[in-house]
């Protein structure tokens, strides 16, 4: 009898609750109000008609009829027009300092030959006399014979200033004769390390740089002042506000970088909530952990930063035969020394750093591309979450571009976070990788449907700027069509996994949120929760898959105010 009256005084309670909570939000005033269009809540897949705002929470989502009871004297009020807006994208793995700083370098993405490389490059030298030295980024594998550029075509354009150009996915350099003979790397050079000095038959360099490699001539290319980082990110914060990205996670990073975005929220500069993973590999000491979970606590500047997470390399990738898979790769001869790529660092020694990061409560993102490091990766969170029994910490695998169809079902058991970039897929840039990988392994390529089939939990990102795009609309046309701008190939590139616009725009903001332990307080469109939101051109939900890509942010909404705005409102 007690137990039936207190449920029913908590009942009338949650009432009493409900009731003054209808009428405190039907008598509040709201900043900033968002009419007459289609919201996607996020939530589940729900829609609305309007929004309304308080300071830099959500304070109401409904019908219009319902908004506009929070119109007041100084409300600021937007007519959508019947735009979709949507909870704004969350990029969940992004190397946003180094993406910033190549804005203002040669940039090769989107190059359809050499030739039109070599041009980019060529007028950028021209109109940067002064460059010490020629930097960019962005050339892809598949444009050069064989897979790989040579020094010779740098020399052809630039002779008398050294060129240091990344791969775009960055795992590798294209370097002119003169960074070569200033780095003073020759037929005589050895590189001990993971990469590799790509060599001629004679033993002479060609020019390109593998992995680690690349640190012999990056490392006499002069720095960037502190001065020269905050003005670099001050653009991409304005370039990630115009594509509607409220919310990045940088993939590594140092306290020196995470010291950027403090000066910027100090100054009211930050439009983007920023989680910092710091980068850690078979150097890191655990003093260097325990000073990084010290810098957990004196960083956290809830909701704007946070930096609970560590990032580890486990391996390469698939066009340069790095990635470490299970079997040999497909277009490797029967006497290559390294048939099945390489682990960056031995199992024995990354469980062991992932038992100690995971000791401390971090959060761990392992970059591993081939089948075997995504294996590799999910055994050592297995044995750490044994040895080390505490709170889930939602550990994450970066990229898996390939993996075996016997690991897909570990991801929801472990509960492992699959972080994927659907622009890698980008049929007009795997020529060379799906050579690499061969035809068996194929179906279980960039596994998005079979992911998402098997329970995982699919988080989307760029990987700016080791991607041919940031912007979150070119990763949502690759993922629901696997299929080119253009419309190649017509049946899309393997498109069993291609997966509906609905999931493709959660891993983009709710799951993003949920990876990096905000769910409750972002990615998704409801009261109580933080003011952040995009409003787009075309109706994502409606239109022709294939013409997504054709869709545009029109306006950005950050903490509760407007940041971006095009010509159309």
């Amino acid at each position: 009898m007690k137990t039936r009256f207190f449920v029913f005084v908590a009942l009338i309670a949650g009432l009493t609750f409900l009731s003054s909570r209808a009428q405190t939000v039907a008598t509040e005033v709201a900043d900033l109000v968002l009419l007459n269009g289609r919201v996607w809540t996020g939530a589940d897949n729900s829609f609305a008609q309007a929004v309304a705002i308080k300071g830099n929470r959500i304070a109401d989502v409904g019908a219009d009829n319902s908004i506009r009871r929070m119109i007041g004297p100084g409300t600021q009020v937007i007519d959508l027009k019947g735009r979709l807006a949507a909870p704004g994208f969350n990029d969940a793995h992004i190397h946003f300092l180094g993406g910033s700083l190549s804005l203002n370098e040669v940039d090769l993405n989107g190059c359809r030959t050499v030739a039109e490389m070599l041009e980019r490059i060529g007028a950028y030298a021209r109109k940067n006399p002064d460059a010490e030295w020629i930097k960019g980024r962005g050339w892809e594998y598949t444009k050069f014979p064989g897979g790989l550029p040579t020094k010779s075509y740098l020399d052809a354009v630039v002779r008398d200033r050294p060129v240091f150009l990344s791969a775009y996915d960055g795992h590798s350099a294209w370097v002119n004769s003169k960074a070569l003979e200033l780095a003073e790397i020759d037929e005589e050079t050895r590189f001990e390390g993971y990469g590799e000095i790509v060599r001629n038959a004679a033993g002479e360099p060609t020019g390109a740089l593998k992995e680690g490699a690349q640190s012999l001539v990056r490392k006499i290319i002069p720095q960037p002042t502190r001065e020269d980082k905050l003005a670099a990110l001050r653009n991409g914060l304005k370039l990630a506000a115009s594509l509607g990205i409220t919310s990045i996670q940088n993939a590594s990073g140092s306290p020196e970088e995470a010291s950027l975005y403090e000066e910027l929220l100090a100054g009211n500069e930050l439009t983007a909530r920023v989680s910092v993973a710091f980068s850690i590999g078979l150097q890191t000491t655990e003093e260097d952990l325990k000073r990084y979970s010290e810098l957990r606590i004196k960083l956290n500047r809830a909701p704007m930063i946070k930096a609970d997470s560590v990032k580890i390399m486990l391996d390469g990738v698939i066009e340069s035969h790095t990635a470490a898979m299970i079997d040999r790769y497909s277009d490797l001869p029967a006497n290559h020394g390294a048939p099945m790529g390489i682990l960056a660092i031995p199992p024995d020694q990354y469980r062991a750093l992932v038992i100690n990061a995971d000791k401390l409560g971090f959060q761990i993102y392992t970059h591993a591309i081939g089948d075997r490091a995504v294996r590799e990766a999910l055994s050592a969170y297995d044995v750490a979450y044994r040895n080390n029994p505490h709170r889930l910490t939602r550990h994450r695998i970066e990229h898996i571009e390939t993996i075996s169809p016997e690991d897909l079902g570990r991801f929801a058991r472990l509960g492992v976070l699959a972080s994927m970039e659907p622009i890698h897929a980008d049929p007009s840039t795997v020529d060379v990788w799906a050579r690499a990988v061969g035809i068996e392994r194929l179906p279980f390529s960039f596994a998005w449907s079979s992911l998402i089939k098997a329970g995982a939990t699919l988080v989307f990102s760029s990987d700016w700027p080791a991607a041919i795009s940031i912007n979150p609309i070119r990763g949502l046309h690759i993922a629901v069509n696997r299929r080119t701008t253009v419309g190649d190939p017509p049946r899309g590139w393997i498109p069993e996994q291609r997966i509906r616009i609905s999931d493709a725009m959660r891993a983009y903001t709710y799951t993003a949120a949920y990876a990096s332990f905000e769910e409750h307080v972002k990615g998704v469109i409801a009261p109580e929760m933080l003011a952040d939101i995009a409003i787009f051109s075309q109706d994502l939900f409606r239109i022709d898959s294939m013409k997504i890509h054709e869709t545009r942010v029109v306006m950005t909404v950050f903490d509760g105010k407007v940041i971006y705005k095009d010509g159309s409102f």
